[in-house]
């Protein structure tokens, strides 16, 4: 019989929208191995959190049922694809944190030049870059039971070509179990490349409440491009645009800028605006130490587990690349800049 792990898929879900599939996922794994579906959920519902280890529970205890020799003698192993570093190590750390694990024990995650697993991983986040080395050092991915590619929506060369492997891999295991996760709608595509046209693969939806947006327009006086890159004076006036925000509302902010300069110099104009508030950065290049202070929550100034707008509690300006706008939550959050 499988061994138990660690991972409690209802207490992991608890008040996230994406538990709504859990006992979608635990009956379609009753079926049998070689399980293939679509996860079409909004971003912020858990999926990255809540799916991973419900897969494994589900795989792992449908193997008493369908006791092949392999399968029987260890858990089900879960390799996830990320589009990035950042989340790849973020979607681990947070999986571990919610189960009470150390990231290296059942959860791990493996990025370029940083490695957290072990022979007892059972979850493990990967870049799609590591998925395809996997795949072309062992085509036939030996010893892993179910991947799952998520962010398929950010399509890249890596991501597709990674995708084809597996489909094609499908062909050679039928044991293999592949999920795709989405959140835009374009689930039904994917659920046919997974199936065929005839009979595509099921499709297991996540329903989110909206919540309201206001929008405000700040558009510059300029252009913000010239011959040269991005100008000057349309850095000062994002600057200027957090802080009005930061004046007009609460919470904190994050600010989206186009590369790692224009990140340093907004973040250095914020700092020499307001000294009141704390200015992180983020982008595919941060610190480990860095990364894990603007994605930790409550954990401010030092003041952990201070509650929100507690007088200790500095409010956060975090000025990142794209590498925020998918697979990663920065907590505290109520106002984007846009730029």
């Amino acid at each position: 019989m499988p061994q138990a792990t660690s991972f409690d898929p209802d207490r992991i879900g608890a008040g996230l929208p994406a538990a709504a599939l859990i006992e979608d996922i635990r009956q379609l794994a009753a079926t049998g191995p070689g399980l293939r579906a679509v996860v079409e959920a909004p971003p912020g519902t858990g999926k990255t959190t809540v799916i991973p280890p419900a897969l494994q529970q589900a795989l792992t205890s449908a193997a008493t049922s369908h006791p092949a020799a392999e399968a029987a003698a260890r858990p089900a192993r879960v390799l996830v694809s990320q589009p990035r570093r950042v989340a790849a190590r973020a979607a681990a750390a947070r999986l571990a944190s919610l189960s009470g694990l150390r990231v290296g024990e059942e959860v791990g995650h493996t990025v370029r030049g940083d490695r957290k697993a072990s022979a007892r991983t059972v979850v493990e986040f990967a870049t799609t870059g590591v998925v395809l080395r996997r795949l072309l050092a062992d085509p036939e991915l030996t010893g892993i039971d179910a991947v799952i590619l998520d962010e398929v929506h950010e399509r890249s060369l890596e991501s597709d070509l990674a995708f084809a492997m597996l489909r094609e891999l499908l062909d050679l295991r039928d044991d293999l179990t592949l999920l795709v996760m989405s959140a835009t709608l374009d689930a039904r595509d994917w659920a046919q490349l997974l199936g065929t046209r005839e009979e595509p693969a099921p499709i297991l939806r996540v329903e989110a409440a909206t919540h309201p947006l206001t929008v405000h327009w700040a558009p510059p006086a300029q252009r913000g491009l010239d011959a040269r890159g991005v100008r000057p004076d349309f850095l000062t006036h994002i600057a200027a645009i957090v802080n009005r925000a930061l004046d007009e509302d609460d919470g904190d902010v994050l600010v989206f800028a186009p590369g790692h300069r224009e990140v340093d110099r907004i973040a250095a104009q914020v700092r020499n605006r307001r000294a009141d508030v704390e200015v992180l950065t983020l982008t595919g290049s941060t610190p480990r130490a860095q990364q894990d202070a603007v994605l930790r929550g409550g954990e401010r100034t030092g003041d952990v587990g201070a509650e929100a707008g507690a007088a200790s509690a500095r409010r956060r300006v975090v000025v990142a690349t794209s590498v925020a706008e998918s697979a990663l939550t920065v907590p505290g959050v109520r106002i984007v800049v846009d730029s």
